[in-house]
């Protein structure tokens, strides 16, 4: 990120990257969800499986999303320490 802001290069490897963080935090979720209302519909009972598994999903992709941030915080702190 900080050798694209020296550059001037383009916003959208920036866009894009967020657009993946967004995605692996939308997807479990989503996924959670949807398997939370098959759950419920196909055994119904006391315990509502959607509320539970959205946020099992929710935290799932939380984690997802932190790893892919120091991930990518870890390679530019690497560039920045290369090019001193």
């Amino acid at each position: 990120m900080l050798k694209a802001r020296r550059s001037r290069a383009h916003i959208w490897p920036g866009l894009g990257m967020l657009g993946l963080i967004g995605w692996s935090v939308c997807l479990p979720t989503g996924l959670g969800a949807w398997l939370g209302m098959w759950l419920d519909k196909q055994y119904p009972g006391r315990h509502a499986w959607t509320l539970s598994l959205l946020i099992a999903g929710l935290c799932i992709g939380c984690a997802n999303a932190w790893h892919w941030i120091s991930k990518e915080q870890s390679a530019i702190r690497r560039g920045h320490e290369d090019e001193e």
